[in-house]
């Protein structure tokens, strides 16, 4: 079964390990094949990587679109012991992403890298005295 994306005029998509950026109409692709697929609003940039969370959500990208995921195994498990090190109850996120990995479902540990993402940033939010954590979570609570 092919998978179909709309790309709006000048949105980017990887596939596989190309960027393929749309011209100046909307544009329907069929895409048939296990290549490895992502929209440009879940493409990690280095510049964008600002936080541990997102360094690890782009390490766990980098796995996701290279032809040996291996490869950046070193650099992810760098990056989840300065973090559960720095906040321990982050351990249940990384958890989660690290069973993905080790099962070869990397979407599905990008997916969760993302939920890392929005719990850090609820972790800076609490610390800073800003809007807290949301109703009812407490920073140790296990992901949803």
């Amino acid at each position: 079964m092919a998978l179909k994306v709309e790309l709006k005029p000048g949105e980017r998509v990887i596939i596989g390990d190309c960027v393929v950026t749309n011209d100046d109409q909307r544009t329907r692709l069929l895409i048939e094949g296990a290549a490895p697929i992502l929209r440009e609003k879940d493409i990690m940039t280095l510049d964008r990587a600002n936080s541990p969370a997102k360094r690890i959500y782009l390490a766990v990208q980098m796995m996701y679109t290279s032809r040996d995921p291996r490869a950046h195994h070193e650099v992810y498990f760098a990056l989840v012991r300065d973090i559960v090190q720095a906040a321990p109850s982050t351990w249940p996120y990384i958890e989660i992403i690290n069973n993905h990995i080790l099962t070869g479902e990397l979407y599905k540990a990008l997916k969760e890298a993302k939920k890392l993402i929005t719990y850090e940033q609820e972790l800076i939010d609490h610390a800073s005295g800003g809007k807290g954590l949301r109703r009812g979570s407490t920073p140790d609570r296990k992901p949803a």
